[in-house]
């Protein structure tokens, strides 16, 4: 496995570098924070980034995408990340998008994934309940069968609730993992389905995160859901939520390998101008040697996503394995870069002025997202069986 760009990665990671740095830099995000809108992210810019073909990229091009993989897609995702760009890349096209690439019927994708794909939709997958950690088959939400439904369009009945379900404000739809059969925790009975965000019974409410991304509390109370709406097959929807995690968790730690980079640079900034004694305080020689070991950390981040993201795009046999293993070291990377960076950057490192302290906060979220790297270690011991 080559763990290089080819020529069209590289142009690929040039654009979307240089497009984001001036679009959508960190001063973007903390005026979008101190506005206190909701969406936390600009639809009009988003819409731009989908003219651009990004958000198309991971889709096949029978459905209108570009045809390419997550190798492609995390090049654009790592340069989001950078500037902390909270546009739903994650939410509405790792997650949602995927689910209905994966899971859904010809006439459910023609629907909804043109949309998707020039950027004037999103579908938000609400797959994370109270309590349950990172457990994706801990799944308490009902879906009851209405026998005594009258037609197939309001065939089932919804009732539960969803937390930190991320890109749901402002979203046209949600997938909603819930049980048609088993209990809480068994791998049989989940089935996926797709709700519009106007149907019936359905609450999205926001929920605040120490790194302002957009984030829902997703109430369902009797919720008519048609046969239609059945993402994948009836009660098989933990293999497919497998499947839609683990590619956002790639896409998740390509965000955080950019996040992880921009912290260090700053770092590295911070090093070259800071003076103290009357020199450079990036002439300490204890000072270098912990940059020294972020980066390497950086580095072996970075290659266990490329690795990752290869390995899914080509069904390798090991690919959940690579993506465990890219989720720890990332997570580990990005809480060290940050919290390196702001012990580097001293007492202003903790004020609200200084940018380091947003990457911090995003690398704790980012951390706990999917997993953190406790859970995704056990996750590689126990998929090689040891």
């Amino acid at each position: 496995m080559e763990l290089v760009l080819n020529e069209d990665q590289e142009l690929i990671a040039k654009t979307a570098f240089d497009f984001v740095q001036e679009r959508s830099p960190v001063s973007r995000f903390r005026a979008l924070r101190d506005s206190g809108e909701p969406l936390g992210y600009s639809k009009a810019l988003y819409r731009e980034m989908a003219e651009l073909g990004w958000v198309g990229i991971p889709f096949d091009e029978k459905q209108g995408g570009a045809g390419m993989g997550l190798a492609e897609l995390a090049l654009i995702v790592e340069a989001l990340g950078r500037t902390l760009a909270p546009e739903p890349f994650l939410g509405g096209i790792a997650m949602g998008g995927m689910a209905l690439a994966l899971g859904a019927d010809a006439a459910t994708c023609e629907a909804w994934l043109p949309g998707i794909i020039d950027g004037s939709k999103v579908v938000a997958l609400a797959h994370q309940e109270a309590g349950v950690r990172y457990d994706l088959l801990s799944v308490s939400t009902q879906a009851v069968s209405a026998s005594d439904a009258s037609d197939a369009s309001d065939a089932y009945t919804l009732s539960g609730e969803k937390v930190q379900v991320l890109d749901a404000l402002g979203a046209d739809a949600v997938i909603v993992p819930a049980r048609t059969a088993g209990e809480a925790g068994d791998a049989e009975g989940i089935t996926l389905f797709l709700v519009e965000a106007d149907a019936a019974g359905l609450s999205i409410d926001r929920q605040s995160r120490v790194d302002h991304r957009n984030a829902a509390i997703v109430r369902l109370d009797g919720v008519a859901c048609g046969t239609a709406s059945i993402l994948g097959a009836l009660g098989a929807g933990g293999a497919l939520l497998e499947q839609v995690i683990d590619r956002a968790t790639v896409v998740l730690c390509a965000e955080m390998v950019g996040g992880m980079s921009e912290a260090f640079d700053l770092t590295l900034d911070y090093l070259k101008t800071r003076e103290q004694f009357g020199v450079k305080i990036g002439s300490f020689q204890a000072l270098q040697h912990r940059v020294a070991a972020v980066y390497m950390e950086i580095e072996l981040a970075r290659s266990s996503l490329m690795a990752a993201a290869r390995a899914v795009d080509a069904g390798a046999a090991d690919a959940q394995r690579l993506v465990s293993l890219a989720k720890a070291r990332c997570s580990d990377a990005y809480v060290l870069a940050t919290n390196e960076g702001v012990q580097i950057f001293g007492g202003v490192g903790m004020t609200d002025e200084y940018d380091i302290g947003f990457y911090l906060k995003r690398a704790r979220a980012a951390e706990q997202t999917f997993g953190d790297a406790a859970f995704h270690r056990d996750r590689w011991a126990r998929l090689g069986s040891y």
